[in-house]
């Protein structure tokens, strides 16, 4: 036990961490380490944390997973032929991409216990279920914290691993402030080319080229960024997609923002459904967002191929002092007062929402309203 206290501190010390600082309780130098494998893999979500005014205290939202990858030859082939007679096998000059189809292959790791060093402090964040995931709120004090609560920003914090295992793995969590503008973002035919509504282009888009961003898009998300605009990305595409597009937005100089995908289990009777009805996951998560942050204004960009204009009507609604702005990017030629538009709006003031071809277009409207001018 003493040679075990004796590593741990000297660990802590190699972190920054001052071996005299007292730990908060249930959080302390005798946390264990994380109980993975050498073999396993720990891979942590961008979250969010907002102020609670009400307790003085950061909530914080930790979600990961843990995997161990899979070399399986027969259900890599079994994916491979699956995805080639899905796309009609149209793959001439086309090639399966690792990166992309590996994620899908993983063992993921039920019952590993991850601890993890946030704000000077040992913090243990559950046990992963059968999927993998784990997911924890924890508390944090202002002191823990030496940031304004006026402004958002960004932590990260480490996994602990036993002291034989020399991996890094990193988290990151943006604490957003209470007042200010959010842009809750969708990817696919938003910001990256994907073509949803033709199923055989959706796969090679997704599993077989480069990912393509949006024309304009990055550029007009940067400068909002810079106005002091914050981001969530909310997705219909898997979890097991994390990586390659997290790669994609830094790749493409997209701001930093919380993610938000969909759970998916190839062994599910819907195992192929890659991405099908988007209503129920994307109000799953942006409908807290709009409950913990009641005083920013909001954004909501999505595109017209898929269920956005539904859900940010039935959002508008909900929630009128809060949706400053929704915009879509048409993809199906859509006209403004179509039939889906007057009933996906019905209720909605015109000036609320808008169809747009270039990113340019709702840019301009956001100056026209003057909408960042609230941002803190």
């Amino acid at each position: 036990m003493r040679l075990f206290q004796s590593l741990l501190s000297s660990l802590l010390v190699s972190l920054g961490f001052s071996p005299g600082a007292q730990p908060e309780r249930g959080c302390g130098s005798d946390q264990p380490p994380s109980n993975i494998k050498s073999d396993e893999n720990v891979v942590f979500y961008p979250t969010r944390g907002r102020w609670d005014a009400t307790e003085n205290v950061w909530r914080i939202s930790i979600h990961g997973k843990v995997f161990e990858p899979e070399e399986d030859s027969i259900k890599r082939k079994l994916f491979v032929s699956w995805l080639k007679t899905s796309v009609n096998k149209q793959t001439e000059g086309l090639e399966i991409r690792d990166d992309r189809i590996n994620p899908f292959l993983v063992d993921n790791e039920r019952g590993k216990s991850i601890t993890i060093t946030l704000a000077g402090k040992l913090r243990n964040v559950g046990k992963s279920e059968s999927n993998g995931h784990f997911t924890v709120e924890l508390t944090l004090e202002k002191d823990d914290l030496p940031i304004q609560t006026d402004r958002s920003s960004v932590i990260k914090f480490d996994a602990l691993l036993p002291a034989e295992d020399s991996r890094s793995f990193q988290g990151r969590v943006h604490l957003i402030s209470p007042k200010g503008v959010s842009v809750i973002s969708d990817i696919d035919d938003t910001i990256k080319v994907s073509k949803v509504t033709d199923k055989s282009e959706l796969l090679k888009n997704t599993f077989m080229r480069p990912f393509r961003a949006v024309g304009g898009m990055a550029e007009t998300y940067r400068q909002l960024a810079d106005a002091g605009a914050v981001f969530h990305y909310v997705s219909g595409s898997p979890w097991q997609l994390y990586q390659p597009l997290q790669g994609f937005l830094l790749d493409e100089s997209f701001p930093q923002g919380t993610l938000q995908l969909k759970h998916f289990r190839l062994k599910d009777s819907s195992a192929f459904d890659l991405i099908g009805s988007q209503i129920e996951n994307k109000l799953a998560a942006i409908k807290p967002l709009l409950r913990d942050f009641p005083d920013r204004q909001f954004i909501l960009v999505g595109d017209t191929g898929e269920q956005d204009p539904e859900i940010y009507g039935q959002l508008a609604r909900e929630f009128p002092q809060q949706i400053r702005l929704i915009c879509l990017r048409n993809v199906t030629n859509a006209n403004q007062t179509d039939a889906r538009m007057n009933e996906a709006f019905e209720g909605v003031e015109d000036d609320r929402w808008l169809l747009f071809d270039q990113a340019a277009e709702w840019q301009n409207r956001i100056a026209e309203i003057g909408l960042l001018l609230r941002v803190d």
